[in-house]
């Protein structure tokens, strides 16, 4: 092989990762309060959230820590104009039951899986 094929390879294995990197969504949420996502605890911050098949992974921007949760992922219609959450309050903590992602037509549902 020549020089000019083997870059070229390894230019079409670079742009081949890439797209498979950026398959992967993420999404920005903050919890303005401790959370609960399934049994696992959240605290409040900046998250990263990421999901692949039944599996949703928050990353905590300030520690890097990361919580995985069981997930339920749905499909409607018309797409989530802005990423909201559906939590109810159990004494200081909020209990995520759901969340609607903005720009996407997925909503993730926690909990009762």
């Amino acid at each position: 092989m020549t020089m000019k094929s083997i870059l070229m390879v390894g230019v079409l294995a670079l742009s081949t990762l890439s797209i498979g990197l950026a398959s992967t969504k993420a999404y920005e949420i903050t919890l303005s309060s401790p959370s609960k996502v399934g049994n696992m605890q959240l605290a409040a911050g900046a998250y990263k959230l990421t999901f692949d098949g039944n599996k949703a992974v928050f990353t905590n921007r300030a520690t890097d820590k990361q919580v995985t949760a069981d997930v339920k992922v749905d499909t409607v219609e018309k797409k989530y104009d802005v990423t909201s959450i559906d939590s109810t309050k159990s004494g200081d903590t909020e209990q995520i039951n759901a969340i609607e992602l903005g720009g996407s037509k997925t909503k993730l549902e926690f909990g009762g899986l």
